[in-house]
């Protein structure tokens, strides 16, 4: 499955079961083994996550705000050195109050091939 807006660069590959969210960015020639949640960025063999895709965000309206708000998320899910879980659990609380991150939060909630990490 392919979200909405996701971006797939050029000769990107990717496994045939992989999960890629919405607004999500694939660089070129990336080996895509597990799902990307949305808004990440990915590249390398194999996919490894470089960020948001902040410019794609911005591009399609999102307000500063949100766009802080999303490199919020991908600081809790990836740099906070929390485990899934805990990650998961902190972006529960944080949709609560911010609607967009519940698109991420119901992503992970969906069982798949892991995420990227």
């Amino acid at each position: 499955m392919i979200g909405d807006y996701a971006v797939l660069g050029a000769f990107a590959g990717v496994h045939q079961f992989c999960r890629i969210g919405v607004h999500a960015m694939l660089g070129a020639y990336a080996v895509v083994l597990q799902d990307v949640p949305p808004y990440v960025t990915v590249a390398g063999y194999p996919a490894k996550p470089h960020g948001t895709n902040s410019e794609g965000l911005r591009r399609r309206g999102f307000t500063p705000e949100d766009v802080r708000t999303v490199r919020q998320a991908y600081k809790t899910l990836y740099r906070d050195g929390l485990s899934l879980e805990d990650a998961k659990a902190a972006l529960a609380r944080t949709a609560a109050g911010a609607p967009v991150v519940e698109p991420l939060v119901a992503f992970l909630a969906t069982a798949g091939r892991g995420i990227v990490r």
